[in-house]
């Protein structure tokens, strides 16, 4: 039976909702901001001939579930090519889904028309990784910030004005700099434009895909703090996509990790850091650089064979076998199912049939399978 827009959204077992933090309990739901269930986004590779027949599909995000809560944060991580970014653009609904499903505080949002779509861009809006393509270099700030005010059709003239110039200030900006053009600031100062424009229409959910990997690491400083003062303001829920490790974990409640379009663990932040079970976190973990020498002597280094695979044929069983010193027999032959190991609470998932144990070295494992 197919699920319609106003359809409830489906039951799950309260205890495996992914993004929970420690300590809450997840047997109501009306904390659930976002919820994404089997979501899978393939993009068809068409042939060069004149019916461009479709020769092939490229799997950016495969089978991907999980949620987000009111008021806090979930960090989304994993190598370039992993899905991160599309998965992120499927749940604010600029491009169309395979299949799956998006939810919003109980509505059903997938692959809904332009104008259905409407009423959500109010309260989804997304900040993006490159201050400089993401501002139209031909428009003056104040248009910029005061666009979703003319769009939703919320405010014009003086008021606009009056708005915009209170979000400015608001991110740090000099409110009389209404009229300049993006050229005329800095990278920092400009992805506070868009922040500010995120922000204008009040939002409950915003994307921030990789918003300070283009900055210096002194602004980055700046900016993370204006996310999380907006987000004490404003209770807003943050998907966080990064990179940095260390920035993710300043910033994020609970954290998921993408190989090859699909979770590879996912949870609250404290274990994933601390004890991580999927060697493909541990190896994002131990190639993060650290602020103290002492401690990057100590940390043991994994170096990982081989570059992640083409999305277009990925491998069987577990994506990430081919490049994993763990990997066996089955990895290969089956599927590991996301389900918490090791004796893990249920807000711990992990999709791996062989996790690392305590005091295991994951180091000295790929040493030995090293010829």
């Amino acid at each position: 039976m197919s699920v319609g827009a106003g359809d409830p959204p489906p039951q799950h077992d309260a205890g495996v909702a992914v993004g929970v933090p420690p300590g809450s309990s997840d047997a109501g739901t009306d904390d659930i901001l976002v919820r994404v269930d089997n979501l899978v986004k393939y993009f068809p590779i068409r042939s060069a001939e004149l019916f461009r027949r479709t020769v092939g599909q490229v799997h950016a995000v495969d089978d991907v579930s999980l949620t987000i809560r009111r008021g806090q944060t979930l960090g989304l991580v994993g190598e370039t090519g992993s899905g991160k970014s599309t998965l992120a653009r499927c749940i604010a609904g600029l491009i169309p889904v395979t299949s799956g499903r998006v939810w919003f505080e109980d509505r059903q949002i997938t692959n809904l028309s332009r104008r259905k779509m409407q009423p959500f861009r109010r309260e989804i809006q997304m900040i993006f990784q490159d201050p400089y393509g993401s501002l139209n270099p031909r428009r003056r700030v104040g248009s910029i910030i005061g666009e979703p005010f003319a769009i939703h059709g919320l405010a014009s003239g003086a008021d606009r004005k009056r708005r915009v110039q209170e979000l400015m200030e608001r991110v740090g900006l000099n409110p009389e700099h209404y009229n300049r053009f993006p050229a005329e600031f800095s990278g920092g100062q400009r992805q506070r434009i868009g922040v500010a424009r995120a922000l204008a229409l009040r939002p409950k959910l915003i994307i921030c895909d990789e918003p300070v990997s283009a900055l210096d690491v002194s602004i980055q400083a700046q900016v993370l703090n204006l996310l999380a003062d907006l987000q004490d303001d404003y209770g807003l829920s943050y998907l966080f996509i990064a990179h940095d490790l260390d920035v993710v974990r300043h910033v994020s409640n609970s954290v998921a990790v993408m190989y090859l379009g699909r979770l590879a663990e996912v949870g609250p932040k404290a274990p994933i850091y601390e004890a991580p079970r999927h060697p493909y976190t541990a190896a994002l973990l131990s190639a993060a650089p650290a602020a103290d020498p002492e401690s990057a002597a100590q940390r043991q280094r994994i170096i990982l064979v081989g570059d992640i695979p083409s999305p277009i044929n990925p491998p069987s069983g577990c994506r990430f076998h081919p490049r994993c010193p763990k990997a066996r027999d089955l990895c290969a032959e089956a599927e590991p199912a996301l389900e918490p190991r090791l004796g893990d609470p249920d807000t711990h998932l992990t999709a791996c049939h062989f996790p690392i144990e305590a005091g295991e070295s994951l180091a000295a494992a790929g040493r030995r399978e090293t010829p």
